[in-house]
């Protein structure tokens, strides 16, 4: 498939689906007819839908790296791309999945949007590429746009994980470390003034990139091929992209009549946050929160946005926090399955076990892990006690380890 393939068709705002936009250029800070000085709405791409061979599409096949494959229901992808997607389904208990997206090239789930934010920022032409991130989204813009070949200038917070910190640096990204509440000011300037491409949020309560997610679908179109529609996907939430994305890749697998019902999607949000809950439970758009001390830095977030609550809402699930016990718990139960994932990446499975026994209906559960363990803050803190090369200390760590022989 090549980035002509695409099925896209323009731009809907979804704070009012009759308001339709242009594909081009992608609406960086939203809708711009709705919303307040309070609140602001995504937009979202549109396709030709019945121009899809839906048959054709979802057939299965080996070649399943890369966003190539899905380039009919995606916008043009312009920037070339990485092998990104393709990650597997690990079976941790009988119907208990874990979506593995630290397979992807740097490391997290990223790179699904990136892939089509580097596309956007090659279509319009623009110098170079944005980002306000201490996490997985700058490392993975970094490499997207080196891959495409244009500069890239990260905001990053003070305290940047030494893992992150050093993607940023190999990939040859302008990294600028500036106090938290700096950044975004400091995007728009970069973004207003030298007309570089901004990959990360510009408005007063989250919209993002228009573009993004809709690479996030990809995850649901890989969980339909390996199990089918399963009975409920729980989602590390921190913005409510990667959410809004996996809803909507069902959504549409339903309106192609490949599925006949959408799963229900649990958001699962740090508890030293949680705007997205405080958002669902008011009856309201998005809100804004004091984040409380928290180690899961990649889903504690001050800001929600509304695709989280049309994910929540039209799928009928649920918006869940859980404490950083709960995930450090997930967390430990990922290693013992052979998966090193982020603190922050384990808060899907942390949902899942919080519900119990009735988050597990009829057919599999999936939990998305989004991210690698090392790219934690704590990596590398915590070092190993060396041992001497005598007999007697190995066996007495042997034994204290549960190794009896």
């Amino acid at each position: 498939m090549a980035a002509d393939d695409s099925l896209a068709t323009g731009q809907r705002s979804l704070g009012d689906p009759d308001l339709h936009y242009p594909l081009w250029p992608p609406l960086t800070a939203g809708c711009p007819r709705t919303g307040s000085e309070d609140v602001s709405y995504p937009v979202e791409v549109d396709y030709a839908y019945d121009k899809v061979d839906p048959a054709g599409l979802f057939a299965p096949t080996k070649a399943r790296g890369g966003l190539e494959r899905w380039a009919p229901l995606l916008p043009p992808l312009l920037a070339p791309g990485l092998g990104e997607g393709a990650t597997p389904l690990v079976e941790i208990e009988p119907g208990v999945h874990i979506k593995d997206e630290s397979r992807n090239p740097t490391w997290s789930h990223k790179d699904r949007l990136n892939r089509c934010t580097a596309g956007a920022a090659v279509g319009v032409g623009a110098p170079g590429i944005a980002v306000a991130s201490s996490g997985n989204h700058g490392a993975s813009a970094a490499a997207y746009a080196a891959r495409a070949g244009l500069p890239c200038v990260v905001f990053t917070g003070p305290d940047v994980p030494p893992a992150v910190d050093a993607f940023l640096n190999a990939y040859g990204a302008v990294v600028l470390p500036v106090p938290w509440e700096a950044r975004w000011p400091l995007l728009r300037q970069v973004v207003e003034r030298f007309g570089l491409h901004p990959v990360s949020n510009l408005t007063t309560t989250h919209t993002g990139h228009a573009y993004g997610p809709e690479g996030y679908k990809t995850v649901a179109y890989e969980i339909f091929q390996d199990v089918g529609v399963p009975s409920a996907v729980f989602v590390p939430t921190g913005y409510g992209e990667l959410l809004f994305g996996v809803w909507k890749g069902f959504a549409e697998l339903r309106r192609l009549g490949l599925a006949d019902r959408v799963p229900r999607v649990f958001s699962c949000e740090s508890a030293a946050s949680g705007p997205l809950r405080r958002a669902i439970d008011r009856g309201v758009p998005a809100t804004r929160v004091t984040v409380g001390p928290s180690d899961a830095y990649s889903i504690a977030s001050p800001v929600s946005g509304y695709r989280g609550v049309v994910a929540v809402r039209e799928s009928g699930g649920r918006a869940l926090t859980v404490d950083d016990g709960q995930l450090a718990d997930a967390q430990r139960e990922l290693a013992r399955a052979g998966l090193w994932a982020e603190l922050s990446s384990a808060a899907g499975l942390a949902g899942l076990r919080s519900l119990g026994d009735e988050a597990l209906g009829e057919g599999p559960v999936v939990c998305v892990s989004t991210s690698s363990g090392f790219k934690d803050k704590a990596m590398g803190s915590r070092p190993t006690t060396p041992v001497t090369p005598e007999w007697a200390d190995v066996e007495r760590r042997l034994r204290a380890a549960g190794i009896t022989g």
